[in-house]
């Protein structure tokens, strides 16, 4: 999948809330974006975009610092890994937004997400961004795991190790 975090001037991020018909997170506050596509597989971003426009009608144009910040790993019932590419960027102030009939746009408050109906993974990004990768420019790698019967997330910075190294 890859998907955006996109903020506003208000450091508001806006979220799609699932219709709660959708066979996929019915009901939920789910990131802007979806499954990646045949073709889309080498290139996140342009998968990312394509979602971005689908489900809100900002172009790539209206949106700003658009970056890689992490990318997500789980199981899915102990057969399937699920990969997550997850962007962050800004919305340009003054952009209208166009809802698809995937769900409802919202502008949520950052500090409110957490008491929000949104996935396990969705709340830890958030939390891992507003701590960490808010200040940084980072690409983190996540991997989700139980710990004491909740979620958690282990993070790791990912970076090119060997250019760093000298010979």
């Amino acid at each position: 999948m890859a998907v955006a975090f996109i903020f506003n001037e208000h450091r508001e991020v806006l979220f799609l809330q699932k219709k709660p018909t959708s066979a996929f997170l019915p009901g939920m506050l789910v990131p802007i974006g979806g499954h990646m596509e045949s073709g889309e597989f080498s290139d996140p971003m342009r998968a990312c975009l394509r979602e971005i426009q689908e489900e809100t009608g900002l172009g790539e144009h209206e949106l700003a610092a658009l970056k890689l910040r992490y990318i997500v790993h789980r199981m899915k019932d102990e057969r399937e890994i699920r990969i997550q590419y997850i962007f962050t960027g800004e919305a340009a102030a003054g952009s209208e937004l166009v809802e698809s009939e995937e769900g409802r746009l919202l502008w949520v408050d950052c500090s409110t997400v957490s008491s929000r109906h949104v996935s396990a993974s969705t709340e830890e990004v958030i939390r891992h961004f507003l701590k960490t990768g808010i200040h940084n420019h980072k690409t983190y790698i996540g991997t989700m795991h139980g710990l004491q019967g909740q979620a958690a997330m282990n993070w790791a910075v990912l970076e090119d190790w060997e250019s760093r190294v000298s010979l």
